[in-house]
């Protein structure tokens, strides 16, 4: 008999986590259930109690009913959960329990990673990580999958990683984005040339002693070495790429509406606002629940950068934070990111923020202001990483050739530099 892999509670001090019922986890999410989680529903009788169905097959799932507006149909209007308010926490399905924390195994632990997805993540507010660790135990023994070892993590395509090469990974990582004498720009710059230097290294030359020394050695040379090889502007196909990531990421059809339509006009309606994203005029297409209505592309290229907000030094910390989540967390790569090599997963982590960066300038337009505040990032971080190791689309191919483009001619660094 396997036993469980122990939990490791994320390592990040500063992070704190409690729900405050905002509710907005039940306002725009799609919550697959299982098989533990429709038995609940049946014998609480919810069909009957209500009305109608409280559930949804598309695709060979089931997933919780979403009311029109996208809200949760167990959403009451006080903010509450309807099944919370009658019969407690334990008996809400699994999904929904589990939220914002994100449990991801490798072959010795399962992580306890972080969704920036939920408010209170983001604006780090609550008790410390270690004081949910009983719930979590809990809570995964309705999910073993999340405490079986899982096959070796990839360093890079075809390259098994060792402990030692993802342990430096990770230290350096934290490193980074825990020093205080780099500005916002600097330290994504910085990371950006990081990753690069590493997706054109070739590692199967470089293992375990001589790939934490090659790490080290190239974390040592950092910011000078981003400030002696500054680069040019982002090119029209570079912006074109983060335009076409930022949709790929916002994009969220709804169950009940890709039904309703049907599967050609679903798919033809995607494929006009892909298109428009492409394109990069005229008005932002409706998506996300008008989350950008309203905006005009040419607005958003000539808006200032994150550098220049007044807010500058708290978004820097926020977004740092993010990314020693998600490395530390275990949902940078692996189990936790479509199964992907740790080298492309830090690509798609640099990219993830460059999208946060465009959305967060695209949201200060939408509130009829000319520069982004830390409120903007937060709620651009809040849309871009509920994507993120969630929608089966940013792990297809489509996804790895806009990252193989963009780590040539520096395009992971002059598509940061452009929005901050």
């Amino acid at each position: 008999m396997t036993h469980a892999l122990p939990i490791l509670t994320l390592p990040v001090r500063e992070q704190r986590y409690s729900c405050h019922g905002c509710g907005n986890c039940c306002k725009d999410f799609t919550v697959q259930l299982r098989e533990a989680d429709l038995a609940k529903l049946r014998a609480q009788r919810w069909e009957e109690r209500l009305g109608g169905p409280v559930t949804v097959e598309f695709r060979d799932r089931t997933w919780l009913k979403q009311r029109a507006d996208g809200a949760c149909v167990f959403l009451q209007d006080d903010g509450k959960c309807r099944i919370h308010a009658e019969y407690g926490f334990a008996e809400k399905p699994t999904a929904c329990q589990l939220f914002p924390f994100v449990l991801v195994p490798d072959p010795t632990r399962t992580r306890a990673g972080l969704s920036f997805a939920c408010q209170s993540v983001r604006e780090n507010k609550g008790a410390a990580l270690s004081t949910h660790l009983a719930e979590l135990e809990r809570m995964s023994a309705a999910i073993p999958e999340t405490r079986r070892p899982t096959d070796t993590v990839l360093l890079a395509d075809g390259l098994h990683a060792k402990a030692v090469e993802l342990a430096c990974i990770e230290s350096v990582t934290d490193l980074w984005f825990s020093r205080t004498d780099i500005t916002l720009r600097d330290r994504w710059d910085g990371f950006a040339w990081l990753c690069t230097s590493l997706a054109r290294a070739q590692l199967k030359s470089v293992r375990e002693t001589r790939f934490r020394e090659l790490l080290q050695l190239l974390a040592s040379a950092l910011p000078e070495e981003v400030h002696q090889l500054r680069t040019e502007p982002a090119t029209k196909r570079q912006m074109k790429l983060l335009r076409q990531g930022v949709f790929a990421r916002l994009e969220d059809i709804k169950i009940q509406d890709a039904k309703a339509r049907g599967r050609l006009r679903t798919v033809l309606a995607q494929l006009w606002r892909s298109s428009k994203f492409s394109r990069g005029k005229g008005e932002i297409p409706d998506l996300a629940q008008g989350f950008l209505r309203g905006v005009r592309f040419e607005v958003v290229a000539a808006s200032a950068p994150l550098s220049d907000s007044p807010d500058a030094n708290e978004i820097d910390l926020l977004l740092s934070r993010y990314a020693r989540a998600m490395v530390l967390g275990g949902r940078a790569w692996g189990a936790g990111y479509y199964g992907w090599p740790a080298v492309r997963g830090l690509q798609a982590l640099a990219l993830n923020v460059a999208c946060v960066a465009w959305v967060a300038r695209a949201r200060a337009v939408h509130q009829g202001r000319s520069i982004a505040l830390l409120c903007d990032v937060e709620d651009a971080l809040g849309r871009i990483d509920r994507a993120a190791g969630r929608a089966p689309w940013l792990g297809a191919v489509g996804e790895r050739v806009r990252l193989e483009y963009l780590r040539l001619d520096d395009g992971l660094r002059r598509i940061l530099s452009a929005s901050l």
